[in-house]
């Protein structure tokens, strides 16, 4: 049984560069371009090897840019699972004006996947157990709004051997929360726009968090928080770890999906769940080292790891102190 495997279904050419300012009209001279085989659950395989972790890349693939894309995987060494779709695997684009540090993202919708194309995908997934299924990022054009629904509902129907991961958005997102998943990590704007709450402070995070785990909807929620740190959600309590104080000079493009596949390597190897969130914050703050969306290496989260503390929160009451 393969310990993980993830699933993208919209991947992408990373690419990455700098420019001095963004100004309209004139041309802008950048910098060297970077270029990185990318997409959530892509992005969470390259962490996961990269920690020794046992994992499989598996990703719809189509066109010269899906290509381009496999030979990168494999040129990181990350076992990989290439599913031929008659599209092009997009590009996506990231700039960082380095007079500001500001970074911006130019994000292509992606192929529009035939119907036979992403069956056949739930086909093949049905033959697979690993004992942690990554499904992470967005739903490419002509995939139904419930199709990690479907996922979680058939793992579920085989034994459910597979303990199902979530990372994605919007109407997706209510499908599979409503079909129960194993763990789920939306970032705290996802959150807010799933509950449609402000969620202006830290207990009130905690609070919407548990509140998933409760109603039976996730058993555990992994919160990303961005500069504000992160909360993992539990039946057994809810942690909080604040951000480690590192600049995102080179953008914050993989940080998300970083923290995911550190926190989920150290639950495979059975640390409590403070311990996997201290990991997972260590490769999220890693991943700012890293220039484009090359990102954490392993020797940086693990020296990271040091400086991360996480707090058991005592309550889960918004309301409370």
């Amino acid at each position: 049984m393969t310990a993980f495997l993830t699933l993208t279904l919209n991947p992408a050419l990373d690419l990455s560069t700098t420019t001095a300012h963004l100004e309209h009209t004139h041309k802008l001279r950048c910098g060297p371009m970077l270029r990185h085989p990318g997409g959530g659950g892509v992005n969470v395989a390259r962490v996961l090897h990269r920690l020794d972790a046992e994992v499989q890349a598996w990703h719809l693939s189509g066109g010269v840019t899906g290509a381009y894309m496999g030979q990168l995987l494999a040129a990181e060494g990350v076992p990989l699972h290439a599913l031929p779709i008659a599209g092009t695997t997009r590009e996506n684009m990231s700039v960082v004006e380095t007079r500001s540090g500001h970074e911006y993202r130019f994000v292509l919708p992606g192929p529009t996947v035939l119907a036979h194309e992403w069956l056949r995908c739930l086909e093949q997934l049905r033959t697979q157990a690993p004992r942690w299924l990554v499904a992470s990022g967005s739903l490419p054009p002509g995939v139904p709004d419930d199709f990690y629904a479907r996922l979680i509902e058939q793992s579920r129907a085989h034994g459910g051997q597979s303990r199902v991961v979530l990372d994605t958005q919007g109407p997706a997102l209510v499908a599979a929360l409503q079909a129960g998943v194993y763990l789920v990590k939306p970032s705290l704007r996802e959150l807010r726009e799933l509950t449609g709450a402000a969620l202006s402070d830290a207990a009130q995070w905690r609070a919407a968090a548990h509140a998933l785990v409760r109603s039976g909807q996730a058993e555990m929620v992994a919160l990303s928080a961005g500069e504000h740190g992160a909360v993992l959600a539990t039946q057994g309590g809810v942690w909080q770890a604040n951000a480690l104080p590192i600049a995102a000079s080179n953008g914050t493009t993989g940080a998300g999906d970083c923290f995911l596949a550190a926190l989920l390597w150290a639950l495979e190897r059975g640390e409590a769940p403070g311990e996997a969130l201290r990991w997972g914050v260590a490769a999220g703050s890693a991943s700012l080292l890293a220039p484009g969306s090359a990102l954490a290496q392993q020797a940086d989260i693990t020296r990271l790891l040091a400086q991360v503390v996480p707090v058991q929160a005592l309550s889960t009451d918004p309301a409370a102190p």
